[in-house]
């Protein structure tokens, strides 16, 4: 029987590269719940709403359709908007929709949802403490400010934005106090996470690590 890995982390810590080759690695399904997330904020701007106003963020999710498939692109009403929920703005706008109680309770709702039948490797910011608590394998992963800084600002690079390093370091910042402070599902380690510091790890090393948990606990 297949069970669920849940993987938690600061932003910039590599969770939904790793957590996609340990679901291939594994024969599960990934889910990336911070994408869950994006879409909202990216719907919300796109729509000339409010992100700081909770009531008119919320007033969008009844309207909002997301899928995840599998190859890892990112549906939202019919409209693929992979690239687009992968900017810099948006990823900022995400953590301030993020922190609110209503889209919480309407995205946990469907993640829990789509996990009931095991098998799936979730990754974002309360898996372990919120959304599965009871999942078989639950993983914390963290690194440097410096190191996450750097992987974002190659990333974004990659992608054909123009991109400051100190300013993506300080918006890195800006948003670990905000995802660790929210009143609502703050972001921290689960009594039962077993914690990986990735700074000097090749995403190799890190799957290759938490892929041997996952298959310990499934032999247990």
């Amino acid at each position: 029987m297949k069970i669920n890995i849940g993987i938690d982390g600061p932003v910039a810590s590599g969770k939904s590269t790793i957590a996609k080759k340990v679901a291939q690695q594994l024969g599960y399904i990934h889910i990336d719940t911070g994408a869950m997330y994006r879409c909202v904020a990216y719907m919300a701007m796109q729509a000339k709403v409010d992100i700081h106003n909770e009531a008119q963020v919320s007033a969008l999710l009844p309207s909002l359709h997301i899928k995840l498939h599998s190859n890892g692109s990112i549906e939202c009403n019919g409209r693929d908007i992979t690239s687009q929920i992968r900017s810099h703005e948006v990823s900022n706008a995400a953590s301030v929709v993020a922190a609110f109680s209503s889209v919480r309770k309407n995205l946990v709702i469907q993640q829990q949802k789509m996990a009931q039948e095991k098998g799936y490797v979730m990754d974002g910011r309360d898996i372990n403490t919120v959304v599965l608590p009871d999942s078989e394998c639950q993983i914390y992963l963290t690194a440097s400010i410096e190191s996450r800084a750097a992987r974002r600002y190659l990333d974004l690079q990659a992608r054909g934005q123009d991109v400051n390093l100190d300013i993506i370091k300080h918006d890195i910042q800006t948003r670990d106090y905000n995802d660790m402070n929210r009143l609502d599902s703050p972001l921290k380690v689960s009594q039962n996470a077993h914690v990986i510091d990735t700074s000097h790890m090749s995403i190799e090393e890190v799957v290759t690590q938490i892929v041997t948990l996952a298959k310990e606990v499934h032999n247990d």
